[in-house]
Order: C-alpha cells, then structure tokens, then sequence
C-alpha cells in the first residue's frame, strides 16, 4: 500500500499551498508568476470543478465523500494490479481528499492557479484538480493504449499451417 504515500504527499502539498495562499494573498487580486500567463489568483469555489453549479453544497459534499470512499477501496483492492493504474488512483484520491478537507472545513474549495493568455483563461484550480486531472489522463491513456488480451484467448498456441493434419503422426 506504498502508492498510498503518493496520496498523501498530494494532500498535504494540497492544503499547505491553500493555506498559504489565504494566507498571503488577497482575494481575487490576480498576481503574475509568469507574465499574464501564469497568475496566482486566490477564490473560492462553491461548485464543482471548473466551477460547475449542479445540486448544492451537501450533493457535492456527498458525492466527494463517496467517490473518495470507492477508490480507496479500489486501490485496496489492486493492490496487485500494474503500478500506473495504482498512481494514477492515488493521485485521483488524493487530489478528491484535498478538496473534500476544503468542502469540511470551508464550505467552498480554494483555487488559485491561473492560466491564460489575456483574458481568455482556463478556470482557476488547484493542486487537487491538478491531481484528480494527472490521475484521470494516465487512467484514459491505461484504457487507450494498454492492449490486454482477449479472456480465453492464448497467445502461446501457435495455429497448424493451412493443409496439415492435426492428427497425431504414428
């Protein structure tokens, strides 16, 4: 269970990054990392990812605590599985629990990173939905690319050539 560490360095680096960022920052005063490409803008976010408003506080609250739940025992559970699907649900874990610690304890989620050039900009996130992004990409890319073979079908055998017998020679 060692993949769970990866879990845990996300939610600490998580909650000490929006500590700091209440901490230090004003709100919604964006300031630049990178020229106007990169901004640190700290807000909160009552809604989901991306500040997607479906249901209210308790739906989401519940469905993050849910989710949160199912994979944990789904990285149980794989425990035996290859390493990139086990990283990349601890990293979905981790970035749902960092969230989740804001919805407790806040009501709303921190974001604060603030990508765009001008004033076309993504919706400002944070490291968890970094994480939960990372963790979904690497998941698509497992079902993508991976090639598992078919149940039942052995890769081992070779198949007779056309017109041989596949009666035993005596």
């Amino acid at each position: 269970m060692r993949v769970l560490i990866l879990s845990i360095i996300v939610v600490l680096l998580d909650q000490i990054s929006k500590f700091a960022v209440r901490l230090q920052l004003q709100y919604g005063v964006p300031h630049k990392l990178i020229g106007n490409w990169l901004r640190l803008t700290y807000i909160e976010n009552p809604g989901m990812a991306f500040g997607i408003q479906v249901g209210g506080q308790l739906f989401f609250t519940v469905f993050a605590l849910f989710a949160t739940i199912v994979i944990f025992v789904y990285i149980v559970r794989a425990r035996d599985e290859k390493l990139n699907l086990r990283l990349a649900l601890a990293l979905i874990l981790g970035g749902a629990v960092g969230n989740l610690i804001d919805r407790f304890l806040y009501k709303k989620v921190v974001d604060f990173i603030d990508i765009g050039i001008g004033t076309t900009r993504w919706p400002i996130f944070n490291i968890a939905d970094s994480a939960v992004t990372i963790g979904m990409i690497l998941l698509i890319a497992k079902v993508l690319f991976e090639k598992n073979p078919a149940p039942g079908n052995d890769t081992t055998e070779v198949a007779p050539e056309s017109g041989t017998s596949k009666l035993p020679m005596v």
